[in-house]
């Protein structure tokens, strides 16, 4: 009698752990969602975590101990629609079309998201998946008679409904072109007409926020398919200017901390010039709308966790550029320098990809496209014209190949005959070099990032060997990209 009691429950136990295994496989074989999260005109110095700018963030400073930080993460083209574009199509902005911002003065030159582009949400879609997108776009120029909104009555339109069959696979909609009144933001919701656009009387993050956590509960199940895995982008506005559209309580936190302390960076101008008084003058109003920002981050986080989707969900948390905010005399983006081009980037997804702080990757906007497909199990759907490369092993362990450089484009005119404009730059953990076009005039700039964090002595000398080790790689890059940037011109 014992033998066969004891058969009983061996059978049962390998029928469990049968069971079990089966179960685990199941799971681990689900397609995973995928929630964005990306701020606009962020810098990288301002987490909290980093130690670097008296800043606070309390609630990345906790998701960060269970994510992977990359911290040499850029934006390869600092400023709002060719960032956006990059990290939708995973392609470098002269092969996307979108080499400068999407407004009036460059829609008749075709820069905008083109409507043919497949973006890795197209490819979510044709693969099952639900899709949401909240808050900024900037992707769509604005055409005639323009949106009625307060930044398309100047010399230049900014603003424009995105019609259905220009969303890329996006199922639901709560989003607008590009608006800055951050306490009175507008909207367009997923069936709303070109002319049915509606203002909100909430700061534009935390209403963004509320409508993020509404999809993840899928309130009335009408919001998002049940059942089916989802990819949600929440873009939120904040820290761009307006820097003093930000609620009172975040502000409150920076009113009383001495000035001393908050330029306490030697890039800084000095006070008493036009960019040192600058700088001054919006430090506290730009970290409460950080600090703002992290909230509502926050919020989202904890929804997702609350809900437990974050068993098999992939979270990204990261800005289109950063932000001198006066430094180097530079009033935001668009330039060479590390306010500018560096950018959050907290990836996490539980249990599979190993938390850590990384500060050697080299990580560049469009390798996000096919690294997070590949992490997705779509890897053989990633499109053939992406430029990114796939870094998906890396992010799970750190074990695998890794970028040795990262490039640098910026400032190019709004026509086609201006493409050989701007800067043009290679960066890597070591140094960044660039070649800066200005009112018709080139100029090499070279920085050792380890000795000269802040950027304040170029250093460029053509016979330098690090120089005559990287002018060839640039130059190597620009032809590989089809870009009519000439250097030493």
């Amino acid at each position: 009698m014992k033998k066969i009691k004891c058969n009983k429950y061996a059978n049962l136990f390998f029928l469990l752990f049968a069971l079990y295994t089966i179960s685990t496989v199941a799971q681990s074989k689900k397609s995973p969602n995928l929630v964005i999260i990306l701020a606009d005109q962020w810098r990288e110095q301002t987490l909290g975590f980093e130690g670097k700018e008296p800043v606070q963030t309390p609630h990345l400073d906790k998701f960060a101990k269970e994510s992977l930080v990359v911290s040499q993460m850029v934006s390869n083209f600092p400023v709002c629609s060719p960032a956006r574009a990059m990290l939708m199509t995973g392609q470098y902005p002269l092969k996307n079309h979108v080499y400068s911002n999407v407004n009036s003065s460059s829609a008749p030159f075709g820069v905008e998201l083109q409507k043919d582009a497949v973006c890795w949400s197209d490819v979510l879609k044709q693969n099952g998946y639900s899709n949401g997108y909240i808050g900024k776009w900037h992707l769509d120029s604005p055409y005639k008679p323009y949106i009625p909104t307060s930044n398309n009555v100047g010399e230049v339109a900014w603003n424009e409904w995105t019609s259905p069959d220009r969303r890329h696979g996006f199922d639901y909609w709560y989003g607008y072109g590009t608006y800055d009144e951050h306490d009175k933001p507008m909207y367009w919701d997923t069936n709303d007409k070109r002319d049915d656009f509606k203002y909100v009387n909430e700061w534009g993050p935390t209403h963004e926020a509320d409508k993020a956590l509404a999809f993840l509960k899928n309130e009335g199940g009408k919001i998002r398919k049940s059942g089916a895995p989802f990819s949600l982008v929440v873009s939120m506005n904040p820290p761009h200017s307006n820097y003093q559209t930000v609620p009172k309580k975040y502000y409150d936190l920076y009113k009383d901390v001495p000035m001393k302390d908050l330029v306490k960076d030697p890039n800084i101008p000095a006070e008493g010039t036009e960019m040192g008084d600058q700088y001054r003058k919006d430090v506290r109003y730009y970290y409460a709308n950080v600090t703002g920002v992290d909230e509502q981050i926050g919020r989202i986080i904890q929804g997702i966790k609350d809900l437990k989707l974050d068993e098999n969900t992939i979270v990204v948390i990261t800005a289109d550029h950063g932000n001198c905010l006066g430094k180097h005399s530079e009033i935001s983006k668009n330039n060479i320098y590390e306010e500018s081009i560096r950018i959050p980037y907290i990836v996490y997804w539980k249990g599979r990809i190993m938390p850590r702080i990384d500060n050697e990757f080299l990580g560049s906007i469009p390798d996000i496209y096919p690294t997070l497909l590949d992490l997705m199990g779509l890897k053989n759907k990633i499109p053939k014209d992406v430029d990114g490369k796939s870094y998906a092993q890396y992010y799970l362990n750190g074990k695998g190949a890794k970028p040795s450089e990262q490039y640098l484009l910026g400032a190019i005119g709004s026509s086609n005959v201006k493409i050989n404009t701007g800067f043009r730059g290679i960066r890597t953990n070591d140094y960044k070099l660039a070649y800066v076009k200005k009112k018709g005039k080139g100029e090499y700039e070279l920085y050792d990032l380890k000795k000269d964090p802040f950027e304040l002595n170029n250093i460029y000398n053509a016979d330098l060997p690090i120089v005559k080790k990287l002018k060839p790689v640039l130059e190597q890059w620009l032809k590989k990209t089809n870009d009519g940037f000439v250097l030493d011109k």
